[in-house]
């Protein structure tokens, strides 16, 4: 049994009464990292000396009778598009290939003061734009339930790590569903916070009105008291919501009678395979045995999600990005003529296809001409989707349905086909629009394959996720299994 098959808390108190060591939870991340490493490739770069050198502070700090948090000495591995001070960042790109941060994220800082040991950067989509962790420069990345399949994206890396036992815990970024998926394709707990909950300063823009910060763990609990410890107001980003933190571990109270479920008919419709539908209606059994009730309804708007999000996401892409250019930070073409010449050389050489692709369709999308017939359209229709969701929720507690349409799909199967790819984030992508919470945890398996079931809540409402989905977590015993690497 691996040490990090316990719970945050149980593993909190066996450093307590020192039947371990900080040392001794380090040295089992990077001892799994050596055996599975090879075949599951979740990490970019690995940080073990300094890991190492850290462990032994605390282990000296373990004596004191100084306060210590949950988190103390807990190893995390931090997808690579956080900055972390001193530590490569690359984005999973080649144009970051050498970047070195000279400052931490503020999820960084507020790791730091929990006293967390970072082993590593995990592995993701170039510039979190793809949902297989394919479009990566340095390697692809393998789902370890089946390594001949994808383990979704783009936070990819960060639950393959923690499905893989690399780590007990990492974070991702969700812009349209980058830590849903993956973490249904993976059998793993991840969380999409309420945009604002999770302080952006530090995360490298995909798309800055969608991406969220958030923990992607082996239980509900553990996500409980990762988020609570990232979560908050914060000076640097003018995004994040003044609105206090509640205690998420209070409301694990396995309780939901009374809960009134919404499900909505399109989230069980067309193009969701029948095994995922099936594994759906199960959970939502389950949770009326327990006390809660459900009723299909309707969000009609759903439909035109994912060709309002491509643009939106495209366009503020295009913009964000264009950053990237040679002169400030990271790769640097060779032989430019002139100062066009570098700007062109450099992005070309320096981005991805996928990159690339939507750069020029958000800078398309933004000229002058197409502005209104597609960016304000886009964000017309976003407004409905959000509309939808708040009549849905005048009635209703949660929103569930499924988090994927389908189980994993095997590498290289959809790369060159990028529309399916995208229609795959389906039942994702509306959550980012609206701005909601979402949840996605383990509710069967298909073929072996894990399938999630994704839980969404009112604005700054994921106390009501968490209790819902530890109360799913603690009727079933999905979330005990894991791969056999």
């Amino acid at each position: 049994m691996s040490l990090f098959d316990h719970k945050l808390k149980d593993l909190h108190e066996l450093l307590h009464k020192k039947e371990v060591s900080v040392s001794d939870l380090v040295n089992e991340s990077y001892k799994r990292i050596e055996e599975v490493e090879g075949k599951v490739q979740a990490f970019i770069t690995l940080d073990e000396e300094h890991a190492r050198a850290k462990a032994k502070q605390l282990d000296e700090k373990l004596g004191s009778s100084e306060e210590k948090g949950l988190l103390f000495g807990m190893p995390i591995g931090i997808k690579d598009n956080i900055v972390t001070k001193n530590l490569r960042t690359t984005c999973a790109s080649k144009i970051l290939e050498n970047f070195d941060p000279i400052y931490d994220a503020t999820v960084m800082n507020k790791l730091n003061d929990a006293e967390t040991i970072t082993i590593g950067k995990l592995n993701m989509d170039e510039f979190a734009m793809g949902g297989s962790t394919e479009t990566s420069y340095f390697h692809k990345t393998y789902n370890p339930w089946n390594l001949e399949t994808v383990p979704g994206g783009s936070s990819g890396g960060s639950a393959a790590a923690v499905a893989a036992g690399e780590v007990p815990f990492s974070l991702g970024s969700d812009t349209g569903g980058s830590i849903r998926q993956p973490a249904a394709y993976c059998g793993v707990v991840g969380l999409k916070p309420t945009y604002g909950r999770v302080s952006r300063f530090g995360l490298v823009a995909f798309a800055s009105s969608l991406d969220q910060i958030g923990p992607i763990t082996r239980n509900v609990e553990d996500n409980a008291y990762l988020l609570q410890a990232i979560s908050g107001l914060d000076p640097h980003d003018s995004t994040s919501a003044n609105i206090a933190v509640p205690n998420f571990a209070q409301s694990l109270t396995g309780d939901v009678k009374g809960l009134k479920i919404a499900v909505p008919k399109e989230y069980l419709g067309e193009g969701v395979k029948e095994s995922v539908r099936n594994s759906v209606l199960e959970a939502l059994k389950v949770l009326e045995k327990l006390g809660a009730t459900w009723e299909e309804v309707s969000l009609p708007h759903s439909k035109y999600g994912v060709a309002a999000y491509y643009l939106l996401a495209s366009s503020e892409a295009s913009s964000n990005l264009a950053r990237f250019d040679g002169i400030r930070y990271g790769y640097r073409a060779k032989d430019a003529d002139n100062l066009i010449d570098l700007y062109k050389k450099t992005r070309s050489e320096g981005f991805g296809d996928e990159v690339k692709r939507r750069i020029m369709l958000g800078t398309f999308a933004l000229s002058s001409g197409y502005y209104d017939a597609y960016y304000k359209k886009a964000q017309q229709t976003r407004t409905l989707i959000k509309k939808d969701f708040e009549d849905v929720f005048e009635k209703y507690d949660v929103i569930i349905g499924p988090t994927a349409p389908t189980p994993a799909f095997k590498i290289g199967e959809l790369i060159d086909d990028p529309l399916t790819m995208y229609a795959n984030d389906i039942l994702t992508i509306p959550v980012n629009l609206a701005g909601l919470p979402g949840i996605s945890v383990p509710c069967g398996f298909d073929n072996g394959l894990p399938l999630g079931l994704q839980i969404i809540g009112k604005h700054f409402d994921e106390a009501t996720i968490y209790r819902v989905a530890h109360t799913f977590e603690q009727a079933t015993d999905f979330h005990k299994q894991k791969p056999q690497l």
